[in-house]
């Protein structure tokens, strides 16, 4: 991507909004409370505060960059549009019944995910195309104008289209479409051959429905977005995150919302990328957390894992079956209710719990000092002397220890008997655990050995409790990039223009087409392309092509990367090569005998990104000096330890402190275990290597 001066990158997230604004001086960030009446106001004060910062006027500001949770939480909160769902005659039923699949298998009062749409706006079509995409009942003119008065009368605010098979033939979903376009001009509406073109009507219609039901708010609120920064002389274009990790113009972005799943912990996998990239570290496991969840991503060779499907809004936490699967391009990561915000309780059986509810910014945790009375991971950190009360956030907001105190030991300590720092240590080590937990099922679903990986920490909480969750996971090396505390906003600067098309096209190797494979690929290119080059004509780009395999008979399948070219009949050796490959690097194994088959399609088209500058890597060297020292609550030595406080900056290349420690800054604080010690790198990177460990 060519550099541009003045880039603003924001990512609003549960408690902060975070922006990082790259100016010919360098980069300025901030941190500001998420405002949830007007989100975009949070983003403006957050702005002004950078550029005062950068000493440049808002109207320099040359480009918005800018990623929201305000889809998924609209799906999570049931904040959408009165929707009409419309789909063939005998398949209303489909979102309801789901998979099936009993994903808590010994519960007896088992809570599926209601469907967004109720079964009596689930309205149906007498029409069918074939998997082939041949017509097998015609769709009749008549019908279809019955059901525009049947939308128009029942007074919807966006309609969501999904038929039997349009990924193979949309003509019937264009032809109710256009039907309901020149009736309601206004009328927002989604079909599924555009949303999502694939296979599998469950996660087609899931996907179309969630597009369609946040339509209106997520149009509403980048209007106004780019309205108020209008009004303010931020005149630059706004560009948008997708949750494949790219940008989208927010034209595109207001037509296809569902795209924003995940949006903004996108952009800290790109950030933790590219300082794998800059590292030269082939195998990272990237840790964000900030103040309401945490998020764990597997990055390989200098490029973040993705997936075509992603579910959202989990009943049941942990539980995958337990949301609504969505067909979409997403980074593929997990992510459980364990912020800086999240709240500790205490269960049935007595026992310490932590999240997924969260104190968020409003009221915040009990220290903020802003009406909250619960204890939270904040709170916690805070009565084990891992924050300091009168510099977190660079002295922006003063911390109250006796509030703290007050919420654990009426929350905590009163039913169980512990004292206020047991429950405290409590709190901290369940939060740690539930995230090494989550991190060890998501390497080995992988196929990966995690003792291998290094962690990238980022986000305003995940310095504090990365070193222990080495301990836990037995990581040998950990590392927190400069502006590790608005680690995502920064992501979003490095971030490609990108889109993934996507098509269903069944075929079975033996009687595998390249005609009309080559068709198919040639249409998906051509899209892909349209959409980057709105937002970046004239740049370099590349095309990556994924075919998605499965053995005959099995339920699902694999992504298979291929490469990009026109295919030829005795092509199907190397694709059969290529999809042994990625099934032994996920199970181990090949299955002999068995015939295989492809089901989807993908290109994706980006921006060609920048060569990253290759950092100088120290191993140790001097020792760094202390400003002071303070004593924190060690999990793994189950004791108060005296620790040196460090200013960051101090810990220049090759400047080497010894564990335990506290390492400051404004925007976080990374904590050094005494098993561990830390060392300056060249980029402004600190490495924490586990002692003993050969340089």
């Amino acid at each position: 991507m060519t550099t541009q001066l003045n880039r603003v990158g924001v990512d609003i997230g549960g408690t902060f909004t975070d922006v990082a604004l790259d100016h010919a001086g360098g980069r300025a960030t901030c941190k500001v409370l998420t405002d949830y009446g007007q989100p975009e106001q949070a983003i403006l004060d957050g702005i002004m505060i950078a550029a005062d910062k950068a000493g440049i006027a808002l109207g320099e500001i040359t480009q918005v960059i800018h990623g929201t949770t305000l889809v998924t939480n609209a799906l999570i909160q049931r904040r959408g549009a009165h929707l009409a769902f419309i789909t063939t005659e005998g398949f209303r039923d489909v979102i309801e019944m789901r998979s099936e699949n009993r994903f808590e298998q010994y519960d007896l009062n088992l809570t599926l995910p209601k469907p967004l749409v109720p079964r009596k706006d689930r309205l149906t079509l007498n029409e069918r195309m074939g998997p082939s995409g041949e017509v097998l009942l015609p769709l009749d003119p008549a019908e279809v104008d019955a059901m525009v008065q049947t939308v128009s009368a029942g007074g919807y605010e966006a309609v969501a289209i999904g038929l039997m098979h349009a990924y193979a033939n949309d003509a019937h979903e264009i032809q109710m479409a256009d039907a309901l376009r020149a009736a309601a001009p206004d009328l927002s509406i989604s079909i599924s051959s555009v949303i999502s073109p694939q296979m599998r009507e469950l996660p087609r219609f899931n996907t179309v429905i969630a597009n369609a039901y946040v339509q209106p708010m997520v149009a509403n609120y980048l209007g106004r977005l780019v309205g108020r920064l209008r009004d303010e002389g931020v005149e630059a274009p706004v560009f948008m995150l997708h949750s494949g990790g790219g940008l989208m113009s927010v034209e595109d972005a207001a037509e296809q919302p569902v795209r924003l799943l995940e949006s903004g912990p996108a952009g800290g996998a790109i950030f933790a990328a590219d300082y794998a990239r800059a590292h030269g570290i082939e195998k990272v496991l990237s840790f964000d957390m900030g103040g309401t969840t945490a998020k764990i991503c597997l990055i390989e060779d200098g490029a973040p894992k993705t997936a075509n499907t992603f579910e959202v809004a989990r009943t049941y936490r942990f539980k995958k079956g337990s949301g609504m699967t969505v067909s979409t391009p997403v980074v593929e990561m997990v992510e459980i209710g364990a912020g800086g915000g999240s709240i500790a309780s205490i269960d049935a059986m007595g026992r310490i719990q932590v999240g997924p509810r969260s104190a968020a910014s409003e009221p915040g945790p009990a220290c903020y000092g802003r009406g909250g009375e619960e204890p939270t991971v904040t709170d916690a950190n805070l009565l084990l002397g891992r924050l300091d009360p009168e510099n977190f956030a660079g002295g922006a907001i003063k911390l109250h220890p006796s509030a703290s105190e007050a919420a654990v030991s009426a929350q905590l300590s009163k039913d169980t008997g512990h004292s206020v720092s047991e429950a405290a240590f409590g709190v901290t080590e369940m939060v740690d655990e539930n995230m090494a937990n989550a991190a060890r099922v998501h390497t080995v679903e992988n196929g990966r050995d995690i003792e291998h990986f290094t962690m990238i920490g980022f986000g305003g909480g995940a310095p504090l409790h990365a070193c222990r969750l080495c301990e836990k996971l037995g990581i040998a090396s950990l590392l927190i990039p400069p502006g590790a505390g608005v680690g995502s906003a920064i992501g979003f600067l490095k971030a490609p223009f990108s889109y993934e098309a996507s098509r269903g096209l069944f075929q079975r190797m033996s009687e595998f087409d390249p005609g009309a494979v080559n068709t198919l690929l040639q249409e998906l290119e051509t899209e892909a392309r349209t959409f980057v080059e709105a937002g970046a004509a004239g740049q370099v780009t590349e095309t990556k092509l994924i075919a998605f395999m499965r053995y005959s008979g099995q339920g699902w399948e694999i992504p298979v990367p291929l490469p990009h070219k026109t295919f030829q009949s005795d092509d199907t050796t190397l694709i059969l090569a290529a999809f042994e490959e990625a099934y032994r690097t996920l199970f181990g194994r090949t299955i002999a005998g068995l015939a295989t088959e492809i089901t989807n399609w993908s290109i994706i088209v980006s921006t060609v990104l920048p060569e990253v500058a290759q950092a100088e890597q120290y191993r140790g060297g001097a020792l760094g000096s202390a400003m002071r020292t303070r004593q924190f609550f060690d999990a793994a030595e189950r004791r108060v330890v005296d620790a040196q406080e460090v200013a960051r900056e101090t810990l220049m290349p090759g400047v080497e402190v010894s564990g335990p420690a506290v390492v400051v800054e404004r925007e976080t604080t990374t904590i050094v275990t005494s098993r561990y010690k830390v060392i300056g790198q060249g980029d402004g990177s600190l490495l924490l290597t586990r002692k003993g460990e050969a340089s």
